[in-house]
Protein backbone atom coordinates (compact mmCIF):
# COMPACT_ATOMS: atom_id res chain seq x y z
CA UNK A 1 0.00 0.00 0.00
CA UNK A 2 1.04 3.37 -1.10
CA UNK A 3 0.17 5.77 1.72
CA UNK A 4 -2.59 7.16 -0.29
CA UNK A 5 -5.64 4.57 0.51
CA UNK A 6 -8.31 6.34 1.82
CA UNK A 7 -11.95 6.37 2.16
CA UNK A 8 -13.90 7.59 -0.92
CA UNK A 9 -17.35 7.34 0.24
CA UNK A 10 -20.04 5.78 2.99
CA UNK A 11 -23.14 4.30 2.48
CA UNK A 12 -25.21 2.02 4.90
CA UNK A 13 -28.91 0.51 3.71
CA UNK A 14 -31.40 0.83 6.19
CA UNK A 15 -34.10 -1.38 4.35
CA UNK A 16 -32.33 -4.55 2.78
CA UNK A 17 -32.81 -4.50 -0.64
CA UNK A 18 -33.88 -0.52 -1.33
CA UNK A 19 -31.66 2.62 -1.95
CA UNK A 20 -28.20 3.46 -0.19
CA UNK A 21 -28.37 6.37 2.18
CA UNK A 22 -24.81 8.30 1.84
CA UNK A 23 -23.36 9.00 5.09
CA UNK A 24 -20.97 12.03 6.06
CA UNK A 25 -19.47 9.69 9.15
CA UNK A 26 -19.78 6.78 10.78
CA UNK A 27 -19.21 5.67 14.62
CA UNK A 28 -18.46 1.78 14.55
CA UNK A 29 -18.52 -0.17 17.79
CA UNK A 30 -16.45 -3.16 17.71
CA UNK A 31 -18.29 -6.55 16.72
CA UNK A 32 -21.42 -4.33 15.41
CA UNK A 33 -22.20 -2.80 11.50
CA UNK A 34 -22.98 0.56 10.99
CA UNK A 35 -25.62 1.90 12.62
CA UNK A 36 -29.26 0.64 10.77
CA UNK A 37 -27.40 -0.53 8.18
CA UNK A 38 -29.97 -3.39 7.43
CA UNK A 39 -31.73 -3.29 10.13
CA UNK A 40 -34.99 -3.82 8.42
CA UNK A 41 -36.25 -6.59 5.53
CA UNK A 42 -39.35 -7.34 4.05
CA UNK A 43 -40.16 -11.02 3.86
CA UNK A 44 -41.74 -12.11 0.77
CA UNK A 45 -44.29 -14.99 1.92
CA UNK A 46 -43.92 -16.74 4.81
CA UNK A 47 -44.20 -14.99 7.94
CA UNK A 48 -41.23 -16.71 10.42
CA UNK A 49 -38.65 -14.08 11.20
CA UNK A 50 -39.32 -13.60 15.12
CA UNK A 51 -38.38 -10.32 16.26
CA UNK A 52 -38.23 -11.74 19.78
CA UNK A 53 -35.74 -14.96 18.92
CA UNK A 54 -34.31 -13.32 15.61
CA UNK A 55 -32.10 -15.26 13.79
CA UNK A 56 -30.48 -15.77 9.94
CA UNK A 57 -32.19 -16.77 6.98
CA UNK A 58 -30.89 -16.44 3.45
CA UNK A 59 -31.79 -13.92 1.65
CA UNK A 60 -34.00 -15.13 -0.65
CA UNK A 61 -36.34 -15.15 1.87
CA UNK A 62 -36.80 -11.46 1.51
CA UNK A 63 -37.19 -8.88 -1.40
CA UNK A 64 -33.71 -8.30 -2.77
CA UNK A 65 -32.25 -7.35 -5.95
CA UNK A 66 -31.56 -10.60 -7.03
CA UNK A 67 -34.63 -11.61 -7.78
CA UNK A 68 -36.72 -8.77 -7.24
CA UNK A 69 -35.09 -5.54 -9.34
CA UNK A 70 -38.06 -3.93 -9.76
CA UNK A 71 -36.94 -2.47 -6.27
CA UNK A 72 -34.19 -0.24 -7.87
CA UNK A 73 -36.40 2.08 -9.53
CA UNK A 74 -37.81 2.96 -5.70
CA UNK A 75 -35.45 5.87 -3.76
CA UNK A 76 -36.03 5.59 0.08
CA UNK A 77 -35.32 7.55 3.22
CA UNK A 78 -34.96 6.81 6.17
CA UNK A 79 -34.82 8.94 9.98
CA UNK A 80 -33.21 7.34 12.68
CA UNK A 81 -34.44 9.98 15.17
CA UNK A 82 -38.06 9.73 14.08
CA UNK A 83 -38.47 5.88 12.96
CA UNK A 84 -39.88 7.57 9.83
CA UNK A 85 -39.18 5.70 6.29
CA UNK A 86 -40.15 7.05 2.73
CA UNK A 87 -40.55 5.43 -0.63
CA UNK A 88 -40.23 7.52 -3.53
CA UNK A 89 -40.32 6.97 -7.36
CA UNK A 90 -39.15 9.48 -10.52
CA UNK A 91 -39.51 12.78 -7.16
CA UNK A 92 -42.79 11.72 -6.33
CA UNK A 93 -43.31 10.24 -2.69
CA UNK A 94 -45.56 7.03 -2.75
CA UNK A 95 -46.01 6.67 1.06
CA UNK A 96 -44.42 7.06 4.27
CA UNK A 97 -44.79 5.11 7.89
CA UNK A 98 -43.05 5.01 11.17
CA UNK A 99 -41.27 1.55 10.59
CA UNK A 100 -41.59 1.37 14.53
CA UNK A 101 -45.31 1.31 14.75
CA UNK A 102 -47.70 -1.50 13.32
CA UNK A 103 -50.14 1.37 11.28
CA UNK A 104 -46.75 2.98 9.97
CA UNK A 105 -45.47 -0.54 8.74
CA UNK A 106 -49.06 -1.23 7.65
CA UNK A 107 -48.93 1.48 5.24
CA UNK A 108 -45.56 1.09 3.51
CA UNK A 109 -46.54 -3.25 3.10
CA UNK A 110 -49.58 -2.19 1.38
CA UNK A 111 -47.72 0.11 -1.25
CA UNK A 112 -45.00 -2.87 -1.27
CA UNK A 113 -47.90 -5.65 -1.61
CA UNK A 114 -49.46 -3.35 -4.96
CA UNK A 115 -45.79 -2.52 -6.24
CA UNK A 116 -44.19 -5.43 -6.17
CA UNK A 117 -47.62 -7.68 -6.71
CA UNK A 118 -45.99 -10.05 -9.50
CA UNK A 119 -42.98 -10.64 -7.18
CA UNK A 120 -44.98 -11.98 -3.96
CA UNK A 121 -45.12 -15.40 -2.47
CA UNK A 122 -47.43 -14.28 0.15
CA UNK A 123 -48.10 -10.44 2.22
CA UNK A 124 -44.64 -8.68 2.41
CA UNK A 125 -43.97 -7.82 5.75
CA UNK A 126 -41.34 -5.45 7.24
CA UNK A 127 -39.37 -7.16 9.98
CA UNK A 128 -37.22 -5.70 12.74
CA UNK A 129 -35.21 -6.72 16.02
CA UNK A 130 -33.52 -3.87 17.86
CA UNK A 131 -29.51 -4.73 17.46
CA UNK A 132 -29.65 -7.51 15.16
CA UNK A 133 -28.56 -7.40 11.13
CA UNK A 134 -30.53 -8.65 8.13
CA UNK A 135 -27.34 -8.58 6.28
CA UNK A 136 -26.71 -11.65 3.66
CA UNK A 137 -23.82 -12.63 6.43
CA UNK A 138 -24.67 -13.88 9.71
CA UNK A 139 -21.97 -11.85 11.43
CA UNK A 140 -22.24 -8.09 12.21
CA UNK A 141 -19.94 -7.36 9.50
CA UNK A 142 -18.44 -3.92 7.52
CA UNK A 143 -18.46 -4.88 3.89
CA UNK A 144 -15.31 -2.86 1.87
CA UNK A 145 -15.05 -2.46 -2.01
CA UNK A 146 -12.05 -1.63 -3.59
CA UNK A 147 -12.75 1.12 -6.59
CA UNK A 148 -9.76 -0.12 -8.17
CA UNK A 149 -10.87 -3.40 -8.78
CA UNK A 150 -14.26 -1.67 -10.56
CA UNK A 151 -12.20 0.01 -12.20
CA UNK A 152 -10.47 -3.62 -13.30
CA UNK A 153 -14.01 -5.18 -13.88
CA UNK A 154 -14.97 -1.96 -16.22
CA UNK A 155 -11.87 -2.26 -18.56
CA UNK A 156 -12.65 -6.28 -18.80
CA UNK A 157 -16.26 -5.10 -19.49
CA UNK A 158 -15.99 -2.18 -21.80
CA UNK A 159 -18.44 -0.09 -20.03
CA UNK A 160 -18.63 1.89 -16.64
CA UNK A 161 -19.97 -0.17 -13.82
CA UNK A 162 -21.95 1.98 -11.03
CA UNK A 163 -19.71 0.95 -7.98
CA UNK A 164 -23.70 0.98 -5.90
CA UNK A 165 -24.01 -2.19 -7.69
CA UNK A 166 -22.24 -4.06 -5.02
CA UNK A 167 -23.94 -1.96 -2.24
CA UNK A 168 -20.95 -1.72 0.08
CA UNK A 169 -20.74 0.16 3.55
CA UNK A 170 -17.21 1.93 3.04
CA UNK A 171 -15.55 2.61 -0.90
CA UNK A 172 -11.60 2.57 -0.69
CA UNK A 173 -9.48 4.36 -3.52
CA UNK A 174 -5.63 5.09 -4.07
CA UNK A 175 -5.35 0.91 -4.06
CA UNK A 176 -4.19 -1.75 -6.37
CA UNK A 177 -7.11 -3.49 -8.11
CA UNK A 178 -7.76 -6.55 -5.65
CA UNK A 179 -5.61 -5.69 -2.88
CA UNK A 180 -8.04 -5.64 -0.84
CA UNK A 181 -7.96 -9.70 -1.27
CA UNK A 182 -5.13 -10.19 0.55
CA UNK A 183 -6.52 -8.86 3.73
CA UNK A 184 -8.03 -11.65 5.37
CA UNK A 185 -7.16 -12.12 8.59
CA UNK A 186 -5.47 -8.81 8.35
CA UNK A 187 -5.88 -5.72 10.49
CA UNK A 188 -6.55 -2.48 9.06
CA UNK A 189 -7.08 0.97 9.93
CA UNK A 190 -9.91 3.17 8.98
CA UNK A 191 -9.90 6.60 10.55
CA UNK A 192 -9.63 5.69 14.67
CA UNK A 193 -11.01 2.49 13.84
CA UNK A 194 -9.29 -0.66 13.79
CA UNK A 195 -10.97 -3.63 11.61
CA UNK A 196 -10.24 -6.97 10.46
CA UNK A 197 -10.44 -8.72 7.59
CA UNK A 198 -12.62 -12.22 7.95
CA UNK A 199 -14.08 -13.00 4.06
CA UNK A 200 -14.04 -12.18 0.53
CA UNK A 201 -17.43 -11.20 -0.99
CA UNK A 202 -18.98 -13.78 -3.51
CA UNK A 203 -21.15 -11.58 -5.79
CA UNK A 204 -24.47 -12.45 -6.98
CA UNK A 205 -26.78 -12.03 -9.59
CA UNK A 206 -27.78 -8.74 -7.98
CA UNK A 207 -24.89 -7.12 -9.22
CA UNK A 208 -26.68 -7.28 -12.86
CA UNK A 209 -29.10 -4.76 -11.87
CA UNK A 210 -28.37 -1.29 -12.61
CA UNK A 211 -29.15 1.27 -9.47
CA UNK A 212 -30.85 3.73 -11.40
CA UNK A 213 -32.77 2.13 -14.08
CA UNK A 214 -33.54 -1.17 -12.83
CA UNK A 215 -32.76 -2.98 -15.78
CA UNK A 216 -30.49 -6.41 -15.64
CA UNK A 217 -27.95 -5.04 -18.19
CA UNK A 218 -24.33 -6.76 -17.47
CA UNK A 219 -23.44 -10.35 -16.25
CA UNK A 220 -21.09 -9.50 -13.49
CA UNK A 221 -20.60 -12.60 -11.54
CA UNK A 222 -20.38 -14.58 -14.74
CA UNK A 223 -17.57 -11.94 -15.73
CA UNK A 224 -16.16 -12.63 -12.91
CA UNK A 225 -15.72 -15.75 -12.85
CA UNK A 226 -14.53 -16.16 -16.54
CA UNK A 227 -12.00 -13.17 -16.47
CA UNK A 228 -10.27 -13.91 -12.54
CA UNK A 229 -11.86 -17.37 -11.62
CA UNK A 230 -13.55 -16.21 -8.98
CA UNK A 231 -17.04 -14.09 -8.16
CA UNK A 232 -15.37 -12.66 -4.79
CA UNK A 233 -14.95 -8.97 -5.27
CA UNK A 234 -14.66 -7.14 -2.11
CA UNK A 235 -14.32 -7.68 1.43
CA UNK A 236 -15.87 -7.90 4.21
CA UNK A 237 -14.78 -7.00 8.11
CA UNK A 238 -14.94 -7.03 11.63
CA UNK A 239 -14.64 -3.93 13.71
CA UNK A 240 -12.18 -4.68 16.30
CA UNK A 241 -11.59 -1.27 17.70
CA UNK A 242 -14.24 1.37 17.71
CA UNK A 243 -14.20 4.64 16.22
CA UNK A 244 -15.46 7.05 14.11
CA UNK A 245 -15.18 6.98 10.13
CA UNK A 246 -15.65 9.78 7.21
CA UNK A 247 -15.14 9.76 3.43
CA UNK A 248 -11.13 10.92 3.23
CA UNK A 249 -10.05 9.21 6.13
CA UNK A 250 -6.84 7.32 5.56
CA UNK A 251 -6.94 3.37 5.16
CA UNK A 252 -3.78 1.63 6.35
CA UNK A 253 -2.73 -1.73 7.11
CA UNK A 254 -1.54 -2.25 10.71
Amino acid sequence: MNGTARIAELYRYPMKGMSPEPLDEAALAPRECIAWDRAFAIENGSADFDPDAPKHFPKIKFLMLMKNERLARLHSRFDERTAEFSISEDGREHVSGNLMTPEGRGRIEAFLAAYMKTDLRGAPRIVHAPGFTLSDAPAKLVSIINLASIEALEAEIGRKVDPLRFRANVYVEGLEPWADHEWVGRHLHLGSARLKGVHLIQRCAATNVDPVTAERDMEIPATLQRRWASMDLGLYAEVREGGTIRPGDRLELA
